[in-house]
């Protein structure tokens, strides 16, 4: 079992920031070991990514700081967003603080409510457990399908990606998001999609996407689409609880949290309930060794998960965590600015063997050539 750890900072070589060994929070999902013959010694023995410089275009020298100062300042660069909008990108029932306020009055709007019973997800034993001092606090449910691999960038590859993304411009999206897609258009409800203008994902994600690679959950994944997505307090950012789609998209949905950490609550509208036990040990909320551990259970719609993000981390979802819990990001967990970069994949239809496979090979050619702008 992997132990929790806190965020390390970059290694330096010769004065240039290389890939800090990132934390996986399972075992099974420790990188391959890499060609060399040193770097395979050193990756077995620390099951972690061989050292290698992100090759960002245009990537500026990285001050030497002392320590503690070299986050901050990263932070400080990558953080000074352009000015907040006085429109808003909203539609239908969706909100946010600019038209709410520019609304005025009673609202017509009603935001859901907040699920009743909470439960927090540890990624080093993919338990769901009982929030403190909740009614089900002590209590747990197997959360399956999530992967969390911490420090995946370094403090100067953020700052950077962050940099490369706002020379491009952001299109308005609802509830006080701003976007960039790289990727095809899609209309979902006909399954119907367009390629014209789609060049491929950017030149910066080239290496983003060889080190996705290195680690066995992602060893085969190649993405046809990336979504940039800028989420700011300012503007009450958030995305409503939603199931990506499966007929364009594959199994695996992979996103990069920069900037700020943030919470992904995920919510289930089955029927039916939730079988509960006593968590596991190692757990704060542990019961006492030897304690009975009588079955409990709770409705699925009362339900709601949160899985933390660190910054700088990447998130896997698969299997249940893909096709049956919906992912959202609440207003109050949008702190500061937030960035996140979601990487998708083609789903079996468009992959070999599949119904539209040679478009899906056209798809894959041009995503991955990384010449592409924003669509």
């Amino acid at each position: 079992m992997a132990r929790r750890r806190g965020p390390r900072g970059p290694d330096r070589r010769h004065g240039n920031p290389v890939l800090a060994p990132a934390v996986v929070r399972f075992q099974e999902v420790a990188p391959r070991e890499s060609v060399g013959g040193d770097d395979r010694k050193e990756a077995a023995a620390r099951t972690s990514c061989p050292a290698r410089a992100l090759q960002l275009p245009a990537a500026p020298a990285a001050p030497r700081l002392r320590p503690g100062c070299q986050d901050a300042a990263m932070a400080a660069a990558a953080v000074a967003a352009p000015e907040v909008l006085r429109e808003c990108g909203c539609k239908g029932i969706r909100t946010c603080l600019i038209c709410e306020r520019q609304r005025g009055g009673d609202p017509p709007w009603q935001h859901p409510p907040q699920k009743t019973h909470r439960f927090i997800y540890y990624a080093d034993t993919g338990w769901a457990v009982g929030a403190e001092e909740s009614d089900f606090e002590g209590w747990a449910f197997p959360f399956p399908g999530v992967t969390l691999i911490e420090d995946f960038v370094t403090p100067a590859e953020e700052a950077e990606m962050v940099r490369l993304m706002d020379r491009d411009p952001w299109k308005l999206s609802q509830s006080g998001r701003r976007k960039q897609d790289y990727g095809p258009k899609v209309n979902f409800r006909k399954q119907k999609l367009k390629t014209a203008g789609f060049r491929g994902l950017p030149s910066f994600s080239r290496e983003v996407v060889r080190r996705m690679g290195l680690y066995p959950v992602l060893e085969d994944f190649r993405p046809v689409e990336q979504c940039n997505l800028d989420y700011c307090p300012e503007r009450g950012s958030a995305i409503d609880p939603h199931l990506d789609d499966s007929w364009l998209w594959g199994e695996r949905l992979v996103s990069l949290n920069l900037l700020a950490p943030t919470v992904l609550s995920m919510s289930r509208e089955a029927p039916g309930s939730l079988l509960l036990c006593l968590a596991p040990s190692g757990l704060p909320q542990a019961p006492a060794e030897g304690a009975p551990a009588p079955g409990r259970s709770v409705p699925c719609r009362e339900v709601e998960v949160a899985v933390p993000l660190p910054r700088r981390a990447l998130l896997v979802l698969t299997r249940a965590a893909r096709h049956q819990w919906k992912h959202a990001i609440h207003r109050r967990h949008i702190g500061a600015r937030r960035v996140s970069a979601t990487f998708r994949e083609l789903s079996a239809e468009f992959g070999p063997g599949g119904r539209q496979r040679e478009l899906g090979q056209e798809l894959l050619q041009t995503s991955l050539s990384f010449q592409g702008r924003p669509t």
